[in-house]
Parts: C-alpha cells; sequence; structure tokens
C-alpha cells in the first residue's frame, strides 16, 4: 500500500509514504495540510489534506515517490510481477 485515502470532517485526504527527512520538511512547507500521518507510522508517512494548498505538481510528486518506496521494500518476485506497470 502507498497511498491511503481517507475524509476528515467532509475533507478529503491521503496518507503517503516519504523518507523522514522529507516527511518533515513537507510537514513544515505546508502547516495544516501536510501533518503526520493519521494512524500511521508517523516518521514515514504523511497525512496531505486535499484542499487544495498543495500545488498539484508538488502531490503529484509525493504519490509518485511514496509508490517508489513501497516499491523499493517489495520482494524481488513481486517487483518482477508488477514491473511492467511502472
Amino acid at each position: 500500500m502507498f497511498a491511503l485515502f481517507g475524509y476528515s470532517n467532509d475533507i478529503p485526504s491521503v496518507n503517503l509514504k516519504a523518507v523522514p527527512e522529507e516527511a518533515y520538511m513537507q510537514r513544515e512547507q505546508y502547516p495544516g495540510t501536510v501533518l503526520p500521518g493519521y494512524h500511521m507510522n508517523k516518521r514515514h508517512w504523511n497525512t496531505v489534506v486535499l484542499n487544495g494548498r498543495v500545488p498539484e505538481a508538488v502531490l503529484h510528486q509525493m504519490i509518485d515517490d511514496s509508490y517508489l518506496l513501497v516499491h523499493q521494500g517489495l520482494p524481488k518476485r513481486e517487483k518482477d510481477q508488477i514491473t511492467g506497470y511502472i
């Protein structure tokens, strides 16, 4: 799992994996919008409130980074099964 979508007070959000230092920097850059991962390891996951405050290009990069981090951690057999989808 590299993205987990949810809602809080009818506002959509997404949990995304990040390198710990990058996760911290994203929280600092977008306070109140990028938060420690809700119900996740707060060092490695961020919750991004989808309220338009994070530019779309930045959000897309965060999603790509999350996917790549999770993909890197998969066993070789599983990586080989999904290689055509990257």
